[in-house]
């Protein structure tokens, strides 16, 4: 995880998990208080097998996300490579190269496909990978571009948030918001529900915008600044909001998890924690994984934590995601832990190719698709 400085004149590039110089000693052993956690033995009880597996390339330094469309997941890497593929039994409908490398997506409806380019190229494509245009944001994009019915939707890293027209890429509007001295580098996402976009935005605000013209709806702080120091003030939102029923969810690091009411953005309930990763809800809960490998379950109404399972530390969790009776997640070594949804137990445990889940798992029917760092987009089903 990266800070970046909102300065053009300085540019100050930090590691927050990490800034010790590293070492290696072949004879020193694991410190308890900094090593991955040993995975624990338990008994299975939920049956989940692999579907199918389909390479597209690795994700180098950025995130990506497959996401679903009529039962076809679109997913893309770094390389430029963009792939379609069939859900349920992984066959490969097409697979196209942009000419430029990538650092964010996917976005799609069914009929756009659209990705983030180098230096903040926004590409839009048909579902037949056939390019259709191209168009240059204000910045960089790390976020998963959004398409929205007539509008394709963007969050650079300079805090805009711009509509473009999905059919010709012409620009309809541009919110700016204020850019802290100090944000994390990270993919803060967009949910469109009912003409609203949220958006999480940096330095720990979480805003609503018109899909019409671009109007600020509302802005809420939902994490506020503490500590001495510039780093330890350094507050961010975290991935994408979620958005059940009447509320938006979202969470922050250095911050709190928390739910607000999606007409006027009152605060419903908030509890502290600090992750890097965006949320997750259904009906009952929502579901959070903090910086230190802690996942834990919220009551939707109320917020009373109803569970938490603290044993996957230091293992640099994905976002975590319902999945039938489970919740699943991925780490850096590349298994993805299915949790009891009620009481947040291990149920079940697959891996992938050894590298990390970059993806928040995405439930497509009975599949649930992750993405990793090398590459792999790895469907499990429950048998």
């Amino acid at each position: 995880m990266f800070l970046r400085a909102s300065s053009s004149a300085v540019l100050a590039i930090a590691l927050l998990s990490g800034c010790s110089t590293w070492s290696w000693n072949p004879f020193a052993k694991p410190d308890p208080k900094t090593a991955p956690a040993e995975l624990q033995n338990f008994s299975t009880s939920m049956a989940v097998k692999n579907a199918w597996t389909v390479n597209v390339g690795s994700a180098g330094e950025y995130m990506f996300n497959p996401v679903n469309v009529g039962g076809d997941v679109y997913a893309a890497s770094a390389d430029g490579t963009i792939a379609r593929i069939n859900a349920t039994n992984g066959q490969v409908k097409w697979r196209v190269r942009a000419d430029m490398n990538l650092t964010a997506g996917v976005g799609a409806s069914d009929s756009l496909v659209v990705v983030g380019g180098q230096k903040g190229m926004l590409l839009a494509y048909d579902t037949q990978g056939k390019l259709r245009w191209k168009m240059q944001a204000s910045s960089e994009i790390l976020a998963a571009p959004v398409v929205a019915g007539n509008l394709v939707l963007v969050h650079t890293i300079d805090n805009r948030v711009a509509a473009y027209d999905a059919m010709t890429g012409a620009s309809k509007w541009t919110l700016e918001r204020p850019l802290p001295i100090l944000t994390l580098r990270v993919a803060t996402g967009i949910y469109v529900k009912d003409q609203v976009a949220y958006v999480s935005t940096p330095g720990g605000k979480l805003i609503a915008v018109a899909l019409q013209n671009g109007g600020l709806r509302w802005e809420v702080t939902a994490a506020e600044p503490k500590g001495a120091t510039e780093l330890e003030r350094v507050v961010d939102m975290s991935g994408s909001p979620v958005v059940v029923n009447s509320n938006v969810c979202a969470v922050t690091y250095q911050g709190r998890v928390g739910c607000f009411d999606i007409a006027n953005g009152t605060n419903r309930w908030n509890k502290e924690i600090s992750s890097e990763v965006g949320v997750s809800a259904d009906e009952r809960f929502v579901f959070a994984a903090d910086n230190q490998g802690a996942v834990s379950g919220y009551a939707l109404s109320g917020g009373s934590n109803v569970w938490r399972n603290d044993k996957l530390a230091r293992r640099d969790l994905s976002a975590p995601a319902s999945f039938g009776r489970s919740v699943a997640v991925g780490d850096r070594f590349g298994f993805v832990h299915f949790l009891s949804r009620e009481d947040g137990v291990f149920i079940a445990r697959m891996p992938t190719d050894g590298s990390k889940v970059i993806s928040t798992p995405l439930v497509v029917g009975n599949n649930l698709i992750v993405q990793t760092k090398s590459g792999a987009v790895v469907a499990f089903a429950t048998e």
